[in-house]
């Protein structure tokens, strides 16, 4: 399994909009970015991530699961644009913001501490181990 930061602003899609689909879950669409794209043609069904709510709040909420591998999306007919679907599995106990990833040592070489701006990202077993654990939650 394979571990992943999806970065979402709440005004746009947010934790509790992803919570209300249900098993059904969400494409990740409209991401137009090549490295966050390729990043999501590597997903595999099952793999998790982190929904990360981006702009005010910059902080990990919850947790998804992908459950659809990288298809077409379906915002643009540009075969170039893929995404996966995801489904809420569970929101952190305590948010863990971006200032607690870059005071925390143990995440100084975690993608969202050094990239901020990249939308889909991959997050190492340690990261994902450190991150629940600062989030009150079983990795």
């Amino acid at each position: 399994m394979n571990y992943w930061l999806f970065k979402s602003e709440p005004s746009t899609w947010s934790w509790d909009q992803q919570v209300q689909r249900g098993e059904a879950g969400e494409e990740w669409d409209g991401v137009r970015n090549y490295q966050a794209r390729n990043n999501m043609r590597l997903m595999k069904v099952g793999d998790k991530g982190f929904f990360y709510h981006s702009q005010s709040e910059k902080a990990v909420v919850g947790v998804v699961e992908v459950i659809a591998e990288a298809h077409q999306d379906s915002t643009t007919d540009d075969d170039r644009w893929d995404c996966v679907d995801i489904r809420a599995v569970k929101a952190l106990e305590t948010p863990v913001t971006l200032e607690m990833c870059k005071t925390d040592p143990r995440l100084a070489e975690m993608v969202l501490v050094k990239n901020t701006r990249l939308s889909v990202q991959p997050v190492t077993p340690e990261e994902w181990q450190i991150i629940c654990e600062l989030g009150g939650i079983r990795p």
